[in-house]
């Protein structure tokens, strides 16, 4: 299966130690743009970073990514294209607000450990 990543520098570092290739995003702008070439094939001026019909299937955001894509995450995500989308703490730790993955399993079953 193919991952790509786009988050910040330091887990793309990581990231690519393991064989995951992936894009630094520092502003929105830059998340959107990578996002677009993955999703879209869309190439901002003349960049070609990806290729037009992508064989990546899981797409790997930190949350801080996933909140500057916003609804056009949403609309993604509803679409039932590839790539899935999977949002992981950044390096820093969760968002504020954010309920980690234990949080989330406690939640759904009820069990308190």
């Amino acid at each position: 299966m193919e991952y790509y990543f786009i988050g910040d520098a330091e887990l793309l570092t990581a990231f690519r130690f393991i064989g995951i290739e992936g894009t630094a995003a520092n502003t929105p702008e830059e998340a959107l743009s990578a996002f677009r070439r993955l999703t879209r094939g869309e190439v901002a001026e003349g960049a070609v970073l990806l290729p037009q019909e992508s064989s990546y299937k899981v797409l790997i955001l930190t949350e801080e990514v996933a909140a500057w894509l916003g609804n056009e995450l949403i609309d993604w995500q509803l679409s039932g294209k590839y790539p899935l989308v999977v949002e992981i703490p950044g390096i820093l730790g969760p968002m504020e607000g954010r309920k980690t993955l234990i949080d989330a399993i406690r939640e759904a079953i009820g069990i308190h450990i």
